[in-house]
């Protein structure tokens, strides 16, 4: 951070040697110094006045220092050269120095190719000129030709030089400038041995800056400079032991420059509490901040999203009256963003902040977090009607805030408009945005096409843009486009790294995960939380959970600790495969971890729970969550039906609809499930009446529950009738569910219409034939039953062997009817066969 109210690495500007005042001819003066029109000058201006006597050098040397006007300085310059002064060294070199300051750079450098003669003060002012627009190359190739002229250098050029090597991030040239300083023997000069700090400090080579400070006569500018240094390199303890050793040594006190110089370090740095406690500890030394303090401090609170705090920062801001500072208030703009207090975003935007680009922006952002998106819109297309410029950060926001709120045409259609408009163009996260969008959105011919616009623009090797496009290409299964896509960027990151291997893993290709990984660390890269994350994403996408759990083991051999989302997807294969030890290992990372709270991992732990067979242990994990919503009443109301706890599972929704929660989709089918398991059909009537009074549109599976609740219950006209009425076409399942009801009652004359309709849909399907098999020898049709097991057996068709499962040392045994796939069936069988041997023997024993 640059050093407050001290200027670290200038020397004072050089003091040009007064020459004799030019001797000009008498002429008629031309228009003497007199005021300029108001709309032309600011009051602060230079300004012409006449004058009784001839003009001279030093004259216009006043004249020029003090001018901010480009207008006014080219008026002096015109009446210089009328005067006689072309060529004339000073007077050229304060001409060359006020276009500089002015920002014509180019007038600067005009000027200085037409100057007949240049002294070391022309070559300095035109340095200065370009590393002040920040044309550090320029400058080096400036100074190298300034050497061609074999002008003796003077202490005040070298803190200009140094700034060119922090520019061009060189510290080896900073050196090499150092070893010049040496040889001109200014090396003890205080303002170049704090420039020689600041670069090195800047360029991250303390050790340097330290052994400068130390061999030089030291200032406060010293002393805070290599505070500064360290502070911005995050050596924050460094920075404060030399705050102690100012006072020690040199009898310094820290200043506000000291103290702004740690905040401001810790802030660039990420230290956001430490920044926070050394605005306490510099309070507490006596020395109130100023507004550059707090626009370092507000960064940090906002990004701790500290909103109490940002509060206090606030009233503390219009006690010292800062809200005049836009950076100031900008900066409160972003602590009530970061911490969703969008109202007081928009009083302050409203009422106190300077309306630029910068403030539009972050209420932007603001308004796109809360999900308004309108509002978000309305200040976009308002910039323009103010008069600012879009540029393409604001384009960007908005299409990032259309694809965050899942508005992917929106993006899309925003995109095209930036295309079609002229002076801004896309960069790297305009596409990375779009082409989420339109992955999101299954436009894979449209993602080629911004694909092709990407290479137009360069940016297919940006790592942001490559990982986009791997992740669409993955998505897509074109794993061979996805490592294309991966191969042409040139400096890949971790993300890039891990969009490849999660794209590997949501498409099964188990070896490449394995190579890529291997290939990951050869790049010098270790795989982190979100690179297991995916792999274990992909591998319960793909049914392989057996493996996700593998891999989760994995994990935490590497010393990586899950984060909240390897918790919830890790939970789902625990609950596929009903393996309840495995979970409640789960269970217990997660207390360890402090996410018991959260309310999605803890619906995760009912279903898992209730899919393990322990529906005790759900209603306990229900109970230790502290936030209940929907989601988490939704996973209980399941729970019930899922164990057959239908009555349990009534009264769980009334009580839902008492405490307030609004039903969904979701919650219905599980309460339909519930009077399914209770029989209660008059309590399923009623809430499948409910359904359009909170705006749920019926689908398949709410049916399929009427018409299995109402054929268990042998109402089966009312049941075919509501079939027969349904919005919707009658799937397999819901014909099934009429069958079995059929079945039960023994109703022939509907069950073969439900089997008629039913083989039509799954001719292949042995539970069908078997379904109508078991309705003819319910009612006694023994010539359709031995017609059916003949349709059975010239089909080739086999019963589907039933299924069970156990849980041993933390792995899961499969088992089939007749199944000899296991390696100990032999012994199974034996098993079973004294297991038969001895139930007989106890069959026989008298009662």
């Amino acid at each position: 951070m640059a050093l407050l109210m001290e200027r670290v690495s200038h020397a004072p500007p050089p003091t040009l040697p007064s020459p004799p005042a030019h001797e000009s001819k008498p002429l008629a003066f031309m228009p003497k110094l007199r005021r300029l029109p108001s709309q032309s000058l600011s009051s602060n201006h230079s300004y012409i006045s006449h004058l009784d006597d001839h003009l001279n050098s030093r004259t216009y040397a006043l004249a020029l220092e003090s001018c901010c006007c480009p207008r006014f300085g080219k008026q002096v310059h015109a009446q210089a050269l009328k005067n006689g002064f072309r060529g004339h060294e000073f007077v050229e070199t304060k001409l060359l120095q006020m276009y500089a300051k002015c920002g014509y750079l180019d007038d600067a450098v005009r000027m200085f190719d037409k100057m007949s003669e240049r002294n070391l003060y022309s070559w300095t002012a035109i340095l200065g000129a370009y590393v002040d627009h920040g044309f550090f190359e320029d400058a080096y190739l400036m100074f190298w030709e300034m050497q061609v002229e074999e002008l003796e250098l003077k202490f005040f050029v070298f803190p200009l030089l140094l700034k060119i090597c922090v520019g061009l991030c060189s510290v080896e040239l900073g050196r090499q400038f150092h070893g010049i300083v040496v040889k001109s023997e200014v090396d003890m000069n205080v303002y170049v041995g704090n420039a020689l700090m600041d670069m090195y400090g800047k360029c991250g080579s303390l050790d340097d800056a330290m052994r400068v400070l130390g061999n030089m006569e030291r200032d406060l500018v010293s002393w805070n400079t290599m505070i500064a240094a360290c502070a911005a390199n995050g050596k924050v303890d460094e920075a404060l032991q030399f705050m102690q050793k100012m006072w020690v040594e040199d009898n310094l006190s820290p200043n506000l420059v000291s103290w702004s110089a740690v905040i401001g370090g810790c802030s660039q740095n990420g230290l956001d509490e430490e920044a926070i406690e050394m605005l306490g500890r510099m309070q507490a030394a006596g020395i109130e901040p100023n507004a550059r303090t707090l626009a370092s401090i507000l960064p940090a609170c906002a990004r701790l999203k500290k909103l109490r705090f940002g509060k206090e920062l606030h009233g503390f801001i219009v006690r010292r009256g800062f809200m005049a500072n836009h950076i100031v208030v900008n900066g409160l703009l972003d602590v009530y963003r970061r911490c969703k207090d969008v109202n007081s975003a928009v009083n302050i935007f409203s009422k106190f902040s300077v309306q630029n680009a910068v403030s539009y922006n972050t209420m932007i952002v603001a308004y796109c977090e809360a999900g308004d998106i309108l509002n978000a819109r309305r200040l976009f297309d308002e910039m323009e009607s103010n008069g600012l410029e879009r540029d393409i950060i604001s384009w960007n926001l908005m299409i990032s805030g259309y694809v965050d709120n899942y508005m992917f045409l929106e993006a899309l259609t925003m995109f095209i408009y930036l295309l079609m408009h002229d002076g801004v163009a896309t960069d790297s996260s305009t596409l990375g945005s779009v082409l989420t969008a339109s992955t999101d959105m299954g436009l894979i011919r449209l993602g080629k096409e911004i694909h092709s616009h990407a290479i137009v623009r360069g940016l297919q090797s940006n790592p942001f843009v490559g990982g986009s496009l791997v992740e669409m290409y993955s998505k897509c299964q074109d794993l061979k486009s996805a490592r294309i896509a991966f191969d042409e960027v040139k400096e890949r990151d971790m993300a890039t790294w891990n969009a490849l291997i999660s794209g590997y893993s949501h498409c099964n290709q188990i070896e490449n995960i394995q190579v890529s990984l291997q290939e990951m660390r050869e790049d010098g890269f270790e795989p982190n939380v979100y690179t297991w994350n995916g792999i274990i994403a992909g591998q319960v996408e793909n049914g392989r959970h057996e493996l996700a759990l593998e891999m989760f083991s994995q994990m935490h051999t590497s010393n990586l600790h899950p984060d909240i989302y390897t918790i919830g997807t890790i939970l789902t294969s625990c609950s596929r495969l009903a393996t309840l030890e495995r979970g409640k290992q789960v269970h217990a990372h997660i207390i360890r971890c402090g996410y018991k709270s959260d309310f999605y991992i803890g619906a995760a732990l009912v279903d898992m729970y209730a899919k393990c067979g322990n529906i005790k242990y759900s209603r306990l994990a229900y109970n230790r969550i502290s936030a209940q919503n929907l989601v988490t009443q939704n996973s209980m109301l399941t729970a019930y039906a899922m164990h057959g706890h239908g009555e349990e599972g009534i009264a769980f929704f009334r009580k839902m609809l008492r405490d307030g929660f609004i039903p969904d989709s979701v919650t219905f089918l599980s309460v339909l499930s519930s009077c399914v398991h209770a029989g209660s059909v008059e309590a399923g009537k009623e809430f499948f009446k409910l359904l359009p009074a909170y705006d749920v549109n019926p689908t398949l599976k709410h049916f399929t529950c009427m018409v299995d609740l109402l054929s268990r219950a042998g109402q089966l006209n009312e049941a075919y009738k509501l079939i027969s009425e349904m919005p919707l076409q009658p799937d397999s399942i819901i014909w099934s569910a009429f069958l079995g009801g059929c079945v039960l009652s023994g109703n022939v004359d509907l069950g073969e219409v439900a089997a008629k309709r039913l083989i039509e849909l799954e001719p292949d399907k042995t539970a069908n034939y078997v379904l109508l098999a078991n309705l003819y020898a319910y009612a006694g049709r023994w010539s359709e039953l031995s017609r059916t097991r003949q349709m059975i057996k010239n089909k080739h068709m086999n019963k589907e062997p039933g299924c069970s499962w156990i849980e041993n040392s933390d792995k899961i045994h499969i088992f089939l009817s007749g199944d000899r796939s296991h390696k100990k069936h032999n012994e199974i069988y034996d098993t079973l066969y004294n297991l038969r041997i001895h139930m007989s023997l106890v069959q026989e024993l008298p009662q």
